[in-house]
């Protein structure tokens, strides 16, 4: 397939269901292949064992994927306890095994309510958190030894909905958590399983919402891909769309588009925070904040 240059393609976010197996980098792999461009990005690793949404940027709609990533995400998973794992998750291997036949429902459910809230969370070693430049996975395959930093996460919510036992020695437990970007599920099951004193790991995950975005709306890569490229449908957002999704709305007259254009100031917009700056002919044409008296440029987008 010949490339197709970057300019040819609209702008703006892929929803995209990410099936199991798959690292993000290669749903971006996919996208760029099916579009034949090479400007997209996404927002919010998932693991290659995780399924669901996963925000992908399409030209200069990556300039927004630092933006959607910080939002919230909402995710289901079902926690194992009675083993702990070297990944935190059920593709590593099994490092300790201690029976949980003991356990009953309330004691579960004890252990993973202190999982709520403002947390220090440690993230696994093998994880894509960066040390010194290199992926902490990186370093773990290379033989090192990773020791990460905790890090401030809050769990708005963690909902139980099902407490089985698939054998007599382990738990496996359903959950719906609703938390802050940058929370690892797989240490929620490792630190659960932790504080029972028989470890813990996940079995499966999947990311349901990732800020004002649904996974009912993600479909698979091609299908977005050709609903971008015809210009709207399921599992796309044209960059305008999008924008108005995620920040609030300022309209532009035609002097201030222009101004704007030209890296100006324009009057202050009156309220705190990112507004998506619409120009009178629909275009985004830049995200714009207050400073003052004057709304100034924190990111432009120039006209095609």
């Amino acid at each position: 397939m010949s490339r197709r240059p970057d300019a040819d393609v609209p702008p703006g976010l892929l929803l995209v269901d990410k099936p199991g197996g798959m690292t993000s980098h290669d749903v971006v792999a996919q996208a760029r292949r099916a579009l034949s461009v090479r400007k997209v990005g996404h927002a919010g690793t998932l693991d290659p064992m995780a399924t669901g949404l996963l925000v992908l940027g399409v030209g200069t709609a990556t300039r927004l994927l630092g933006y959607v990533g910080g939002h919230d995400k909402t995710y289901e998973a079902t926690i194992r306890l009675g083993q702990s794992t070297v990944t935190d998750d059920r593709e590593g291997e099994v490092l300790s095994a201690t029976a949980a036949a003991h356990l009953d429902d309330d004691a579960v459910r004890s252990a993973l309510a202190a999982q709520t809230g403002p947390l220090q969370q440690v993230p696994s070693a093998v994880s894509a958190v960066k040390v010194d430049g290199r992926r902490s996975y990186d370093r773990v395959r290379a033989g090192e030894t990773v020791e990460l930093a905790a890090r401030s996460v809050t769990v708005h919510r963690l909902e139980v909905h099902r407490v089985t036992r698939p054998t007599p020695d382990l738990v496996d437990v359903d959950v719906t958590v609703d938390c802050t970007a940058g929370t690892y599920i797989r240490a929620i099951a490792r630190d659960a399983g932790a504080a029972l004193g028989v470890g813990g790991h996940l079995t499966a995950l999947r990311r349901t919402a990732s800020g004002p975005f649904t996974v009912a709306q993600a479909g698979v890569v091609e299908d977005a891909a050709a609903s971008l490229v015809a210009g709207g449908g399921a599992g796309f957002l044209p960059l305008t769309e999008a924008a108005r999704v995620v920040f609030p709305e300022r309209r532009l007259t035609t002097e201030e588009a222009r101004a704007l254009g030209y890296g100006q100031r324009i009057p202050a917009t009156g309220s705190g925070g990112l507004h998506a700056a619409v120009a009178p002919d629909g275009r985004l044409a830049a995200l714009v904040e207050d400073a003052g008296s004057t709304a100034r440029v924190t990111v432009g987008f120039p006209p095609p």
